[in-house]
């Protein structure tokens, strides 16, 4: 259960920050579709802003990186950070984005492999080899 409200569309309508927000995301996605992470935040107009913002910046904007990569790595952060709803999220993106059933099994793998060692590596305080420090 959400610790903030979750504002409806009525209530967007209402907020001149929230609807410009709201509208921009419609049409950046090209969907009527508002998910609960925004609705949750527009209890903080320029917090609203400030993040879609950034995220359109970051995931949306063209770059080196192609838009699937990009949400493979949003998976993968999400899934070392705890957070299921950005995991459940950006695996939704990821797949409408063009990821295979296969892409998202070695996908997992990869992620578990790396807390594996990751774990390993930390316990042992393996220091870094000279060859890799650039």
């Amino acid at each position: 259960m959400a610790t903030v409200r979750l504002w409806s569309d009525a209530e967007a309508e209402g907020e001149p920050r929230v609807k410009a927000v709201f509208d921009d995301i419609r049409a950046v996605r090209r969907s009527d579709f508002i998910n609960n992470f925004w609705r949750a935040l527009a209890n903080q107009p320029a917090v609203l802003e400030r993040t879609w913002a950034d995220l359109k910046q970051v995931m949306a904007a063209d770059g080196a990186l192609d838009p699937l990569t990009k949400e493979l790595i949003y998976i993968a952060v999400s899934t070392a950070n705890g957070c299921s709803y950005c995991i459940h999220s950006h695996t939704a993106a990821a797949r409408a984005k063009g990821m295979t059933e296969a892409q998202y099994g070695e996908l997992l793998a990869v992620i578990g492999m790396a807390n594996h060692t990751n774990a390993l590596v930390t316990g042992m305080q393996v220091p870094v080899d000279r060859e890799f420090q650039v």
